[in-house]
């Protein structure tokens, strides 16, 4: 990993990228999602301040756990004056984020589990798919693989005796 000297308070995009291992592209996406922020030199070339670095990071390590973009943003943008998360900050947001977690962690859980069901079916279209029809939700009304939602003025197809 390139080294930058601690009187550099700006980093080039390529240096941004080598230091936190984010593609360029990703940056340029991350700072069109409002999750880094950067100014523009005379020439037009992008300028990171060393804080971004740890916001990054920050990203980074959220997205590795699951935690969609848009739940990141809502997170950094809480922080006063828009400042570099601490310690502290990721404590707080990963422990609201367990929860969300935790459901996520059941869920596939309950997936995996059924998973054996459909082996034997092969077509999912059974009456009960567990895994196209979670709960039987459309069981009282239809039968087989039908998640498509009816057309307004459409009629609702006759219930099953």
């Amino acid at each position: 990993m390139p080294q930058i000297p601690e009187k550099i308070n700006e980093l080039t995009v390529g240096q941004m990228s080598a230091r936190s291992g984010a593609a360029v592209s990703a940056l340029h996406f991350y700072e069109a999602k409002g999750l880094i922020s950067s100014r523009r030199t005379t020439g037009n070339q992008r300028r990171y301040s060393r804080d971004a670095l740890r916001r990054v990071a920050f990203v980074r390590a959220a997205q590795r756990v699951g935690i969609p973009l848009a739940t990141i943003r809502a997170a950094l943008a809480e922080l006063p004056e828009e400042r570099t998360p601490t310690r502290e900050d990721w404590a707080r947001l990963s422990a609201a984020w367990r929860s969300e977690l935790d459901e996520r962690i059941e869920q596939l859980n309950r997936l995996r589990d059924h998973l054996t069901d459909c082996i034997g079916c092969g077509c999912l279209s059974l009456d009960t798919c567990v895994l196209s029809n979670p709960d039987d939700a459309f069981g009282d009304r239809l039968t087989g693989s039908r998640l498509m939602a009816e057309r307004p003025g459409t009629p609702a197809p006759p219930k099953n005796s």
